[in-house]
């Protein structure tokens, strides 16, 4: 298996490299963190390379339309190992880990607190397949993509799923079971780190925050966690935290794809 990394990783990158050589594969690096993908050769060409040499490809790309033409050009899997607009692997890792916390996905409410971003629009995504209540509290103007949005709320129509966005953080947390946030900016949005942190400062997942949410709530982050900024010390490094339960599914979840992608 190809990994085609543009962005910096330690769980999506150990956890591939590890699952697939647990499973008797072998992976091959391929650092773009210089050289983005299409700037040497075209990303077709890149595609249909690989797909003499290699039985699948992981890519975590700053942009989503590399990742899309990949797929479109190459005759194996390519795995979405994180670009700007969607990062699946990991909203699937997430609800592995509510069904094994829970036992279920109804009658729980999940709040996401922060930024509209490409984790965001995946737990969407995957909340309104499972029929979860889901409810998004970001800045005004920091709300997640409306076409992901609408298609969600269509599938929402099949599955019973409740989505709801909002401003308000203590609405969102109001009686939630999961409290959800991520880094108020990510990869690529460096250069907004200070003008974000004034935007999002009431947004913090803090004791306060928390003591709405119900008592045996769960907190939840992606990693990496900016401590002091989108979530206070006393919260995630508290008994509610399961940010570490995550992190370790990050690997049975990705040792799932590649089985159901590229077994032989």
């Amino acid at each position: 298996m190809a990994l085609i990394f543009e962005k910096p990783s330690l769980r999506t990158r150990v956890t591939f490299d590890v699952g697939m050589t647990g499973m008797g594969g072998n992976v091959v690096f391929l650092d773009h963190s210089g050289t983005k993908l299409g700037e040497r050769e075209s990303i077709k060409d890149v595609a249909k390379n690989l797909e003499r040499w290699v039985h699948g490809i992981v890519a975590r790309t700053y942009k989503n339309k590399s990742v899309v033409e990949l797929a479109e050009h190459a005759a194996i899997p390519v795995i979405n190992g994180l670009t700007d607009l969607l990062h699946p692997c990991q909203a699937l890792t997430d609800y592995f880990t509510i069904k094994e916390r829970f036992g279920a996905f109804r009658n729980i409410k999940f709040a996401y607190v922060g930024d509209g971003n490409n984790t965001c629009h995946s737990l969407i995504d995957g909340g309104a397949k499972l029929g979860m209540e889901l409810w998004i509290a970001t800045p005004e103007g920091f709300e997640p993509n409306h076409r992901i949005v609408s298609e969600a709320e269509k599938t929402a129509r099949d599955t019973g799923a409740q989505i709801q966005i909002v401003n308000d953080p203590v609405e969102a947390v109001r009686g939630a079971g999961i409290v959800y946030t991520d880094v108020w900016a990510s990869m690529g949005q460096e250069a907004e780190t200070e003008d974000r942190a004034a935007v999002f400062a009431d947004y913090r997942v803090d004791s306060e925050l928390m003591a709405y949410a119900r008592p045996d709530a769960v907190f939840m982050h992606c990693l990496p966690a900016h401590r002091g900024y989108e979530v206070a010390p006393s919260v995630i490094d508290s008994p509610q935290s399961i940010v570490y339960d995550q992190a370790e599914n990050r690997l049975h979840v990705q040792k799932a794809i590649l089985y159901l992608l590229i077994r032989r």
